[in-house]
Protein backbone atom coordinates (compact mmCIF):
# COMPACT_ATOMS: atom_id res chain seq x y z
CA UNK A 1 0.00 0.00 0.00
CA UNK A 2 3.00 3.07 0.54
CA UNK A 3 4.07 1.88 -2.15
CA UNK A 4 1.29 2.25 -4.38
CA UNK A 5 0.68 5.78 -2.44
CA UNK A 6 4.62 6.45 -3.27
CA UNK A 7 4.08 5.91 -7.12
CA UNK A 8 0.59 7.57 -7.20
CA UNK A 9 1.99 10.71 -5.70
CA UNK A 10 5.05 10.74 -7.50
CA UNK A 11 3.01 10.66 -10.81
CA UNK A 12 1.12 13.80 -9.26
CA UNK A 13 4.09 15.95 -7.56
CA UNK A 14 4.20 19.50 -9.78
CA UNK A 15 6.84 21.89 -9.04
CA UNK A 16 6.87 25.07 -10.81
CA UNK A 17 4.42 23.60 -12.94
CA UNK A 18 6.70 20.66 -14.07
CA UNK A 19 5.82 17.43 -13.88
CA UNK A 20 8.54 15.17 -12.05
CA UNK A 21 10.01 12.54 -15.03
CA UNK A 22 9.36 9.03 -14.52
CA UNK A 23 12.86 8.67 -16.91
CA UNK A 24 15.45 8.88 -14.06
CA UNK A 25 19.25 8.70 -14.69
CA UNK A 26 19.42 4.67 -13.97
CA UNK A 27 22.64 1.63 -14.67
CA UNK A 28 20.47 -0.06 -17.51
CA UNK A 29 20.72 3.56 -20.31
CA UNK A 30 23.32 3.06 -22.93
CA UNK A 31 25.89 5.64 -23.00
CA UNK A 32 23.91 6.93 -26.67
CA UNK A 33 20.30 6.24 -25.22
CA UNK A 34 21.21 8.76 -22.78
CA UNK A 35 22.00 11.34 -25.78
CA UNK A 36 19.24 10.34 -27.26
CA UNK A 37 16.70 10.57 -24.52
CA UNK A 38 17.71 14.12 -23.69
CA UNK A 39 17.68 15.28 -27.18
CA UNK A 40 13.86 13.51 -27.86
CA UNK A 41 12.72 15.39 -24.73
CA UNK A 42 14.12 18.91 -25.93
CA UNK A 43 12.67 18.24 -29.36
CA UNK A 44 9.35 17.83 -28.08
CA UNK A 45 9.70 20.69 -25.06
CA UNK A 46 6.45 22.36 -24.11
CA UNK A 47 7.28 25.97 -23.90
CA UNK A 48 4.60 26.75 -21.26
CA UNK A 49 5.69 23.99 -18.56
CA UNK A 50 9.77 22.83 -20.04
CA UNK A 51 8.66 19.51 -19.16
CA UNK A 52 11.86 18.71 -22.09
CA UNK A 53 14.01 20.82 -20.50
CA UNK A 54 13.36 19.43 -17.00
CA UNK A 55 13.82 15.29 -18.38
CA UNK A 56 17.25 16.67 -20.55
CA UNK A 57 18.12 18.71 -16.76
CA UNK A 58 17.77 14.87 -14.79
CA UNK A 59 20.60 13.43 -16.98
CA UNK A 60 22.82 16.19 -16.24
CA UNK A 61 25.97 14.91 -14.18
CA UNK A 62 26.67 16.59 -10.72
CA UNK A 63 29.70 18.07 -12.11
CA UNK A 64 27.17 19.84 -14.89
CA UNK A 65 24.55 20.99 -12.21
CA UNK A 66 27.51 22.54 -10.59
CA UNK A 67 28.42 24.92 -13.17
CA UNK A 68 24.63 25.65 -14.49
CA UNK A 69 23.22 25.61 -11.26
CA UNK A 70 19.49 25.20 -10.00
CA UNK A 71 16.66 23.95 -12.88
CA UNK A 72 15.62 27.29 -13.00
CA UNK A 73 19.26 28.62 -14.44
CA UNK A 74 19.54 25.79 -16.94
CA UNK A 75 15.87 26.26 -18.71
CA UNK A 76 16.73 30.00 -19.23
CA UNK A 77 20.49 28.75 -20.75
CA UNK A 78 18.74 26.37 -22.96
CA UNK A 79 15.75 28.72 -23.89
CA UNK A 80 17.83 32.12 -24.00
CA UNK A 81 20.88 31.09 -25.58
CA UNK A 82 22.36 29.69 -29.17
CA UNK A 83 20.99 26.13 -27.07
CA UNK A 84 17.65 27.09 -28.66
CA UNK A 85 18.32 25.39 -31.40
CA UNK A 86 17.81 22.49 -29.52
CA UNK A 87 14.10 22.96 -28.84
CA UNK A 88 11.74 21.53 -31.26
CA UNK A 89 14.03 20.63 -33.87
CA UNK A 90 12.71 18.59 -37.11
CA UNK A 91 15.60 15.85 -36.21
CA UNK A 92 18.69 14.97 -34.90
CA UNK A 93 21.40 12.30 -35.44
CA UNK A 94 23.67 11.20 -32.53
CA UNK A 95 27.20 9.66 -33.73
CA UNK A 96 29.51 7.83 -31.00
CA UNK A 97 32.81 9.16 -31.35
CA UNK A 98 34.63 7.45 -28.44
CA UNK A 99 33.71 5.32 -24.92
CA UNK A 100 35.75 4.46 -22.40
CA UNK A 101 35.29 3.03 -19.14
CA UNK A 102 33.97 6.33 -17.86
CA UNK A 103 33.79 8.84 -20.48
CA UNK A 104 31.86 8.68 -23.53
CA UNK A 105 31.82 11.17 -26.37
CA UNK A 106 29.65 12.12 -29.21
CA UNK A 107 28.67 14.09 -31.89
CA UNK A 108 25.06 15.35 -32.09
CA UNK A 109 23.77 16.42 -35.56
CA UNK A 110 20.57 19.25 -35.08
CA UNK A 111 18.37 20.10 -37.88
CA UNK A 112 16.58 23.42 -36.09
CA UNK A 113 13.28 25.02 -36.45
CA UNK A 114 14.78 27.66 -38.04
CA UNK A 115 16.07 25.66 -41.00
CA UNK A 116 19.81 25.27 -40.21
CA UNK A 117 22.19 22.42 -39.52
CA UNK A 118 24.31 22.35 -36.35
CA UNK A 119 26.98 20.43 -34.58
CA UNK A 120 27.32 19.76 -30.97
CA UNK A 121 29.94 17.74 -29.19
CA UNK A 122 28.18 15.71 -26.66
CA UNK A 123 30.58 14.31 -23.17
CA UNK A 124 29.11 12.03 -20.68
CA UNK A 125 30.56 10.38 -17.54
CA UNK A 126 29.46 7.48 -15.06
CA UNK A 127 27.92 8.58 -12.03
CA UNK A 128 26.86 7.36 -8.52
CA UNK A 129 23.43 8.81 -7.35
CA UNK A 130 22.08 6.12 -5.83
CA UNK A 131 21.64 2.69 -6.02
CA UNK A 132 20.14 2.42 -9.16
CA UNK A 133 22.85 4.66 -10.07
CA UNK A 134 25.76 3.09 -9.60
CA UNK A 135 27.30 3.82 -13.10
CA UNK A 136 25.16 5.84 -15.05
CA UNK A 137 25.76 7.60 -17.89
CA UNK A 138 24.80 11.49 -17.45
CA UNK A 139 25.68 14.83 -19.57
CA UNK A 140 29.03 16.42 -18.51
CA UNK A 141 28.78 19.14 -21.16
CA UNK A 142 27.80 20.56 -24.45
CA UNK A 143 29.55 22.26 -26.29
CA UNK A 144 28.01 25.56 -28.53
CA UNK A 145 26.53 24.88 -31.64
CA UNK A 146 28.47 25.67 -34.52
CA UNK A 147 26.69 26.21 -37.76
CA UNK A 148 27.35 23.76 -40.24
CA UNK A 149 24.76 24.77 -43.33
CA UNK A 150 20.85 25.67 -44.23
CA UNK A 151 18.41 23.13 -44.76
CA UNK A 152 17.73 22.24 -48.44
Amino acid sequence: MKYLFFVLFSLLILKNNIAFSDILPNDLYSATEVVEIQMTSLQSNSVSKNQGIFQCWLFAHPKNKKFTGPFSNFTSMISDTSYNILLNSFKFRVKLLSEEKNIAKFSVEVDAKNNKRYNLNWILEKANLNKKCKKCWMTVSVSEPEFKGLLN
